[in-house]
């Protein structure tokens, strides 16, 4: 069996007035991130590792920023289109493993949902995904609460 790991890294901006998603779900927050899409730094994050793994290129390649057709998508979109290409080209995913950095609103809380809801979009058990998150202790752009980011490392198999 042939497998592969992939690498993915997302951050963006936080401001009032937007909505938080994170994995897929919406979550309670005076502040939500900002971006083209629905700016959900967990799902882009795993985008990028599922289209590393795959050797793939990444999600700004696939879904431009620049391009309208995305503008105010579901990030939950992108992730079931990748793991379509993945399966085109005879990779399945095996398991990620993601960490949300952000000092507010606590994420513990919420991550049965998001498993619940990211798993089907990469045909994978919600045994098969790991979600972390931690604060920045109060450092940098994270720490004074003014961006999100993610990482997330994806392994996969041909089939």
């Amino acid at each position: 069996m042939k497998l592969r790991i992939g690498l993915g890294f997302d951050v963006h901006p936080l401001q009032a007035g937007h909505d938080l998603w994170l994995g897929g779900i919406k979550l309670p927050s005076e502040k939500g991130a900002v971006g083209h899409s629905d700016a959900d730094v967990l799902i882009h994050a795993l985008c990028d590792a599922l289209l590393g793994a795959a050797n793939l290129r990444d999600i700004g390649f696939h879904f431009s920023n620049k391009d309208p057709q995305w503008k105010g998508k579901g990030s939950k979109h992108f992730l079931k289109e990748v793991t379509r290409m993945l399966f085109q080209k005879g990779w399945k995913v095996e398991n990620v493993d993601c960490t949300l950095t952000l000092e507010n609103p606590k994420i513990n809380p919420h991550i049965p949902e998001m498993k619940k809801v990211l798993a089907p979009l990469m045909n994978i058990s919600e045994e098969d995904i790991s979600i972390k998150a931690t604060t920045n202790e109060k450092l940098g752009y994270v720490g004074r609460e003014e961006g999100v980011n993610a990482l997330a490392v994806a392994l996969i198999s041909k089939m």
